[in-house]
């Protein structure tokens, strides 16, 4: 289970939205690349990348600030975010990102998904945000009629290396994960589900834990991070433990 700090990008900064909303930003850090690396030296193992410009003008706008943090990082980072063209994928993957997401492309174009995963395997994610049940494009400023299950299982045995499944009423909003949701999706597709939206605690670790999230590749965590609502320590060490007994 592997738990992913979320660095997202607006106008060069670090900042938490509040359900996918630009105009509700906090920003949390000047220094992405530093908050990069004081991540990694809190022991987390992978981060999570979002150009969240990027999403909206529908190509990279942070790259800068994405390739500073690459230039800091020893640890391997997944990037998402106005990735919707091969050539897009193919610059980040030769610049250093281990795992691109696409989200409004695995919506639009699946043939773009499938052919990046066969000529780059485990290094593509499909990010399926969800609001109300039916997937978000464009930077969540636009609601599609498919839902998540819809739109995942197109992807199954095409080599695709996760799915990030966000709950948009639930990002930064700290209400805890949709676990519910995200494992009901989990259940029914054989690719391996990231959950996010909603880390709020080290109760919403301990479920993660539990059983009936087995299935989970792992979470991702923003704002609970940076407001010290959890604690990273007791979080990778929660995580650790539980791995340590399975």
């Amino acid at each position: 289970m592997i738990l992913f700090p979320a660095i997202d990008l607006k106008n060069g900064e670090a900042v938490r939205l509040q359900q996918g909303d630009m105009a509700r930003a906090t920003v949390f850090s000047r220094d992405p690349a530093a908050q990069a690396g004081a991540f990694a030296q809190q022991g987390f193992t992978y981060l999570h990348l979002v150009d969240l410009d990027g999403a909206f003008a529908g190509k990279p706008v942070n790259a800068t600030a994405v390739e500073r943090i690459l230039a800091a990082l020893k640890i391997p980072a997944q990037l998402g975010g106005g990735i919707r063209d091969r050539a897009t994928i193919d610059v980040w993957l030769g610049k250093g990102i281990a795992r691109v997401i696409i989200g409004t492309a695995a919506v639009r174009d699946p043939g773009l998904v499938k052919d990046a995963a066969r000529a780059y395997p485990d290094r593509i994610a499909v990010g399926l945000d969800a609001r109300d049940g039916k997937v978000a494009v464009e930077g969540w400023s636009k609601t599609s009629m498919l839902s998540a299950l819809d739109v995942a299982r197109r992807f199954e045995d095409a080599g695709v290396a996760a799915i990030v499944y966000t709950d948009v009423n639930r990002d930064g909003m700290l209400e805890g994960l949709n676990l519910d949701a995200t494992i009901a999706l989990a259940d029914k597709i054989s690719i391996p589900v990231i959950a996010s939206g909603g880390l709020a605690s080290l109760a919403d670790v301990q479920a993660l834990t539990q059983p009936r999230a087995q299935k989970l590749e792992g979470a991702i965590v923003g704002r609970a991070l940076y407001d010290g609502r959890l604690d990273a320590a007791a979080a990778l060490a929660l995580l650790r433990e539980a791995q340590a007994t399975a």
